[in-house]
């Protein structure tokens, strides 16, 4: 994970959330690293393997099972064709299955009622829900009764403009408490991120002129935005392979321009 600016204030933004309760509403154009923040901050690549019942987290000789667990955060995504119903059940099966899981952590062979059951209910505190462009009427109502009823933070994560589809609800607006609007890196930020997480490139030599037209060709044609960064940089290094290049030019970067289908941003 590349930790840029607006990934800090976005892990400051989900920590005021989830201790405050309230619901979250983070907007950004796509591909500015929205899903990236929120998959990061609740572990989601590793966690979601383990939200199926079968086995808990650290049951595979896992050092980081308290790490993983840390956020107590579910991530989730609601299908195109989605039903309040579906919605309600498959975020409380994540819930529950997270709260399954710090329950082992904390009380290993400890915990289950006469039943055979875990005491899972308070351990899920906060809910991301992804994509929050795709929600209607009823699949909002539904969100909003989930938080009401669990008092689980909520996360909803969008595109531009959501936030005065949102409006229009106040029920569900008026629960709103923080917003973040996730804006795309600037200049002098994307070329302190192009260093750093490629540093084989040499693109941090500000003291070579063909680097700093690279740079500013890169920032032109990216305009900040962090997918089409890793994208565009994914060309640039298959360009130099190809022609047993080692420096990376203006003419490398617009070579690599050319091999990619860019929309407007």
């Amino acid at each position: 994970m590349v930790i840029t600016k607006e990934h800090r204030l976005f892990i400051e933004f989900a920590d005021a959330v989830r201790r405050e309760r309230y619901v979250g509403l983070c907007f950004g154009a796509p591909g500015v690293g929205k899903t990236q923040s929120a998959r990061h901050y609740s572990q989601w690549d590793q966690l979601a393997g383990h939200l199926d019942g079968t086995r808990p987290v650290g049951s595979n000789g896992e050092a980081s099972a308290g790490q993983i667990l840390a956020a107590r955060a579910v991530m989730y995504t609601p299908k195109v064709h989605n039903t309040p119903h579906n919605l309600d059940k498959e975020i409380s099966f994540l819930c529950d299955r997270l709260g399954w899981n710090v329950e082992l952590m904390l009380n290993p062979g400890r915990g289950i009622d006469e039943h055979g059951r875990l005491n899972t209910s308070t351990h899920a505190e906060l809910l991301i829900v992804d994509e929050a462009d795709r929600l209607k009427v009823g699949a909002l109502e539904q969100l909003r009764d989930h938080h009401d009823r669990t008092g689980i933070g909520l996360i909803l994560i969008g595109m531009p403009g959501i936030e005065k589809r949102l409006a229009r609800y106040p029920q569900l607006y008026s629960r709103v408490g923080f917003v973040h609007h996730y804006k795309p890196m600037s200049a002098d930020e994307q070329a302190f991120v192009l260093a750093r997480s490629w540093p084989h490139l040499n693109l941090g030599d500000a003291d070579d002129y063909a680097t700093t037209e690279a740079l500013a060709a890169i920032t032109r044609i990216t305009s900040g935005n962090f997918r089409l960064t890793v994208r565009l940089v994914g060309q640039i290094e298959r360009v130099l392979k190809i022609n047993n290049m080692s420096i990376v030019t203006k003419e490398v970067v617009e070579t690599a321009r050319k091999n990619l289908v860019i929309g407007s941003m």
